[in-house]
């Protein structure tokens, strides 16, 4: 008989090869075996650039290294694709074998790898990504429709949904409609790349040890459990491993959300999305008001022409009170009344109890007192309802309490959306009452578990028996994607971590450290010069044995700043408005010149990770 080792390791990558065949789950330590193929082929070009940089070595001594990209908004986008641009002109984006971001990252990945083998004409892609984010933005119609799709076309909506449409494509100015997995055989010369979030759920057990999820072009799970299904299938519905109910895959546009969907802390958030709803759905409404004159204007029917004439006259009168700052009100019920509409009467009543709702949750957010609203939406309601009694919370609110204030107005949101909900069940203002309700519940990537009720004891309890999970902005738990890469399975030697983020520029490495030391994986310890802190250096090497080296590099520091770290910082804040165009190409220079300032340091710690592995 053969070495048992061998075989068993032959029967577990057969049985993964069938799973991965089936599109069904697979749990294992090892990389899908197109990974493994890819990695094989992959390390033949890292082989072929270190010959060129006049590293020497053996194929088997090739090492592999991962280049992380850090969240941080528009400016990890943006800083992540100048420093592509400085490594592809230095010869050493051909040394990369991973390419894995987080947040705003994954918006610049997202932009680079809708270009097949993007990494032999980066100059071009370059460009032409520039133009983009700095030309204009999506078509609030396109917007829209794009929303209506997203709400209508899959069983779990969520504010990752509004935020794609709302937020995202503000700053990639696209809707990109490709899938990930349609990616996966255009991209043989470019590094393979890993997308982040975090299991809202899991992260919140403070017993268990891996919120990090990865999604490739060939399958989305568990990065430390092991544990994935097919990106395709990703979002499906699953039972004990096998396919129950098919969902469409998410498109590039939700990847970009569910990655990139923190911009600032939870209160501001909510503000601004708040506001944004509202902004949002005071244009619809006003789209509604002239698709109603359209209706008019083609209405060919001779016999309707005196009351389309009272209409437009009527109209053209609203326009001019509402320009004189008068009310406008009496013009409006004329035009109903003409028009002999009584869904319009209801319609617009339903309208002004959403409004007074998002304005009341701003006011709660912003300590304020929302009583007036509270009676206007009573009002209102009231006439919906015909007079009959409805059941409201009369609770109320302490302002006092910030946190008591927040549950009770998410309550009350929640009982609105309910009652609002069993007379409005058509477009737009389902889609509104969920926006609402999701709001209140903060429900953020909700997918369904694809391990619900799998029976296999190293798959952590918690993941078998839920219906659905959440997955949110890695951001919130680490701001990079440390824990990709230090999958065993994926052998990294050199970590390369630019890292975009806000405020101390070493809390990602030094968490990633910290977690390490907690799970046992090996790490270098990072120790941090105090006075570093405040005028960081622009690279770091953190060394250790048996473990991979980790090069940080911060991206505002003394060298490509000077003493004007603070300005760049505030300059280029994580949650303000897009980019100019001189912002864009001014901060790609500044992200670049740490990599072309230490292009002889990131070569000799190459050659060093040569040599370890050499002596290995």
């Amino acid at each position: 008989m053969g070495n048992p080792s061998i075989l068993q390791d032959y029967t577990r990558t057969m049985s993964a090869s069938k799973l991965q065949e089936s599109g069904e789950v697979r749990i294992a330590h090892t990389l899908h075996t197109k990974e493994d193929e890819f990695v094989f082929e992959r390390r033949k070009t890292v082989f072929q650039s270190l010959q060129e940089l006049k590293i020497y070595c053996s194929e088997d001594a090739v090492p592999n290294i991962a280049l992380l990209g850090s969240g941080g908004g528009q400016r990890a986008m943006v800083g992540l694709l100048g420093s592509l641009v400085q490594l592809d002109k230095a010869g050493l984006l051909d040394c990369i074998l991973y390419l894995s971001g987080v947040s705003g990252s994954t918006w610049c990945m997202a932009s680079l790898y809708q270009e097949p083998d993007w990494s032999t004409k980066l100059e071009t892609v370059k460009n032409k990504i520039i133009r983009r984010i700095s030309g204009p933005g999506v078509r609030w119609g396109n917007a829209l429709a794009k929303l209506k799709k997203y709400y209508y076309g899959k069983d779990h909506f969520s504010l990752t949904d509004v935020w794609a449409v709302m937020i995202v494509t503000e700053y990639v100015k696209e809707i990109d409609e490709c899938k990930l997995s349609d990616q996966w055989d255009q991209h043989n010369k470019d590094p393979f790349p890993i997308y982040t979030v975090i299991d809202k759920q899991y992260k919140q057990c403070k017993d268990e040890k891996d919120p990090w999820f990865e999604i490739s072009p060939l399958e989305a799970g568990y990065s430390l459990t092991g544990a994935f299904v097919e990106t395709s299938s990703f979002g499906s519905q699953f039972d004990n491993g096998s396919k129950k109910k098919l969902q469409d895959e998410m498109d590039m546009l939700y990847l970009q959300a569910l990655c990139g969907s923190v911009l600032a802390d939870g209160d501001e958030i909510r503000k601004f999305l708040w506001q944004k709803i509202k902004d949002f759905f005071e244009h619809l409404f006003h789209i509604m008001q002239l698709e109603m004159f359209d209706e008019i204007r083609k209405d060919p029917n001779a016999s309707h022409a005196e009351n389309s004439y009272q209409v437009l006259m009527d109209l053209v009168n609203m326009n001019l009170t509402v320009l004189n700052g008068k009310d406008p009100s009496a013009l409006d019920q004329s035009i109903r009344k003409t028009l002999n509409d009584p869904n319009a009467s209801h319609a617009e009543k339903c309208y002004q109890v959403l409004m007074d709702l998002v304005d009341m949750n701003l006011a709660v957010l912003n300590g304020k007192d929302p009583s007036a609203l509270d009676q206007s939406i009573r009002k209102t309601l009231n006439e919906l309802s015909g007079g009959k009694h409805m059941d409201f919370p009369t609770e109320k609110l302490n302002l006092t309490d910030k946190q008591a204030a927040k549950l009770c107005i998410k309550q009350y949101t929640k009982d609105m959306c309910h009652n609002l909900r069993s007379w409005f069940s058509f477009w737009p203002f389902d889609v509104w009452i969920s926006i609402c309700r999701c709001m209140v519940q903060w429900i953020w990537g909700r997918k369904y578990d694809f391990l619900q009720n799998m029976n296999d004891e190293s798959i952590p309890s918690t993941l078998l028996k839920s219906e659905t999970r959440d997955y949110e902005d890695t951001g919130l738990f680490m701001n990079s994607p440390y824990f990709s890469v230090l999958r065993k399975e994926r052998n990294i030697d050199l970590i390369i971590s630019l890292d975009f983020s806000d405020g101390d520029p070493f809390m990602t490495v030094r968490e990633a450290a910290e977690m390490c030391e907690k799970l046992k994986i090996p790490f270098p310890e990072v120790n941090i010069p105090s006075e570093d802190v405040e005028k960081p250096k622009d690279f770091y090497v953190f060394k250790g044995t048996n473990t991979p080296t980790v090069i940080h590099i911060p991206l505002f520091n003394v060298v490509n700043c000077g003493d004007d770290i603070e300005t760049w910082s505030n300059k280029y804040r994580t949650f303000q408005v897009p980019y100019s165009a001189e912002m864009i190409t001014e901060l790609m220079e500044v992200a670049g010149k740490n990599i072309s300032n230490n292009r002889e340091k990131l070569l000799e710690q190459i050659g060093a990770a040569v040599r370890q592995k050499g002596h290995n």
